[in-house]
């Protein structure tokens, strides 16, 4: 074990799940967090509910398509509907540093509020703490939620089976490339915006025309590259994915490129994959078309029994490559 924390902890990568597995996990060993998925679903006597929570620092706090408020209430949103879950209520804490800007609160507040109207989800309880100048940086929220689990849903990145067709919601990169760009004072022609969205109603949608929706997860941190990773681990398949499919910004895959970053690996926080059985995927797929966050959704690849624990890519001109886990940390602070 190192001595200290690095920012690659943070990572969502390798890193990140090295620590989980070899800290976190020993500790708290129990059957529903040891499936490692974005939320757990819980039975409290007879009724099933969905519970998470996440923690924003993203910097900068304010960026084109949205801001750390509405970015904390959409993630955790999604995390409860990534369980197959109906967002129902939330909780937020502030660490606020001393001489934040009283405007700029009331900005993200304002930004919060309306993200919780948007996603039809309530604000319930919450704290505040003020930490002096320097122990933190501008604000830090954390939000949790809880939601109630669609009765026809049983979701979890255990749960892949061999021909289950990979769908992705729409572009990948949008969030991460934003958030580089910001924060570097980078300035091109082409406008690019955060992805945040919440995923809620995409995901009732979904589960509306199919009960055979058997993975649901968000590529936030590590991107579509780590999250199918985790995937494959989880359910011990292997993964094909086709590098043509992959919708990718043309404005964002040329940034990418001129910043030498893998789009496979930019972090997401409007999008979704779903592992879904292949009789069902068309009309999934149709499903999430229709709504207004997934009109660029496509199939990116399919679930196998060969190679487990692990992700191919046929690339554009024919050969395969490995798509790895993410080692360390492209870019701290994205969310």
């Amino acid at each position: 074990m190192k001595d200290t924390i690095l920012l690659d902890d943070g990572s969502g990568g390798k890193a990140s799940h090295n620590l989980i597995k070899d800290l976190v996990l020993p500790a708290f060993d129990n059957p529903v967090l040891n499936r490692l998925d974005d939320g757990a679903v819980v039975t409290v006597g007879e009724q099933r509910l969905a519970f998470s929570t996440d923690s924003y620092v993203v910097d900068p706090i304010f960026f084109p398509g949205g801001c750390i408020g509405d970015l904390a209430v959409n993630g955790t949103v999604n995390d409860l509907a990534m369980c197959g879950a109906r967002p129902l209520f939330l909780s937020a804490g502030l660490i606020i540093e001393e001489g934040f800007s009283m405007q700029e609160l009331s900005d993200v507040i304002k930004n919060m509020a309306a993200a919780a109207k948007n996603a039809d989800v309530t604000l319930v309880t919450g704290d505040t703490k003020v930490v002096p100048k320097g122990a933190a940086d501008k604000i830090f929220i954390n939000t949790s939620g809880i939601g109630q689990p669609f009765a026809n849903a049983d979701i979890s990145g255990t749960n892949a089976q061999p021909g289950d067709k990979i769908i992705l919601s729409g572009s990948i990169a949008d969030h991460g490339v934003t958030i580089l760009t910001q924060r570097e004072g980078l300035r091109f022609d082409a406008a690019i915006q955060s992805d945040t969205a919440p995923l809620n109603g995409m995901v009732e949608q979904m589960l509306a025309v199919s009960d055979e929706v058997h993975v649901l997860r968000d590529p936030t941190r590590g991107g579509v590259g780590t999250t199918l990773n985790e995937i494959a681990l989880q359910s011990q398949m292997g993964i094909k994915i086709y590098e043509d499919m992959i919708p990718v910004k043309a404005a964002v895959a040329g940034l990418c490129e001129l910043l030498g970053l893998d789009p496979l690996y930019v972090a997401n926080e409007g999008k979704l994959l779903a592992c879904v059985s292949a009789r069902h995927a068309e009309s999934v797929l149709a499903a999430v078309r229709e709504n207004p966050f997934g009109q660029d959704a496509c199939i990116i690849g399919e679930v196998a029994d060969a190679f487990p624990g692990q992700v191919f890519m046929q690339t554009r001109i024919g050969g395969r490559r490995i798509v790895d886990m993410l080692t360390g940390e492209q870019l701290p602070r994205i969310c």
